[in-house]
């Protein structure tokens, strides 16, 4: 894949924050997965919109049932970390 130097600005407290953890994979890696992840929530929300317009919007029950599923992943996901000795924990 043909790559492109480009500059970007950043909080400087972030950038200290993320190189701190990345060490080994580099900086210029961790900000293109960064960026194809905000382009992949991009896409999905599009999605989310064009399927309401067909379906309807999401109830507040399913909201609430979403909600509480994505808790349960954030839950074991500190979990998780706690038990690999908090490394980068959240």
């Amino acid at each position: 894949m043909a790559t492109k130097k480009i500059t970007v600005t950043i909080p400087e407290e972030l950038l200290d924050e993320v190189r701190a953890e990345i060490a080994e994979r580099g900086l210029s890696a961790y900000i293109t997965e960064a960026v194809r992840a905000q382009r992949d929530r991009d896409l999905i929300g599009e999605l989310a919109d064009w399927l309401e317009q067909e379906h309807g919007a999401v109830t507040a029950e399913e909201a609430a049932t979403a909600d509480r599923e994505l808790d349960d992943l954030h839950a074991e996901h500190i979990r998780r970390r706690a038990a690999q000795g908090g490394q980068g924990a959240a």
